[in-house]
């Protein structure tokens, strides 16, 4: 008998693609986010400016600014908040950057502020300096 996976669902009851145009499209075959079972889970995203798909600027922490206002714009059009995430993922391209990510991070998530797992990686899309998903309770 052929392999068939019986696992993958194309009901969408289950789940629902986010999407806005005020953040930076997808770069592939993904959702800028996707709502399922009253959670939100944002797909990994960089500092572009939206209206140009590139970057504010070659800095961390501009970088990281447009990441969160970007994540903020996705978040809202999903019914979410920056008070409603629960947990974020952060990659860097260099973790000598974690102080000043963490100086502009704290801005944007009121206390209790999200549980969070930070990773220095090997190269990030488009030789970004930050990217950062996350998942946010509706």
């Amino acid at each position: 008998m052929p392999f068939a996976c019986l696992g993958i669902s194309t009901d969408t009851r289950i789940k629902e693609a986010v999407r806005t145009d005020k953040a930076p499209a997808a770069l592939g075959p993904y959702s800028q986010a996707i709502k399922a079972n009253n959670l939100v889970f944002v797909s990994g995203v960089l500092g572009l400016v939206p209206q140009t798909g590139k970057f504010i600027s070659q800095d961390v922490e501009e970088q990281t600014e447009q990441v969160l206002k970007n994540m903020g714009e996705i978040l809202k059009a999903s019914g979410a908040s920056y008070s409603s995430v629960v947990k974020t993922t952060i990659m860097l391209a260099d973790l000598k950057d974690f102080k000043k990510v963490n100086e502009i991070y704290a801005k944007y998530f009121p206390s209790p502020a999200p549980a969070r797992s930070t990773y220095q990686v090997a190269a990030l899309p488009l030789d970004a300096k930050i990217e950062i998903e996350c998942i946010a309770a509706l």
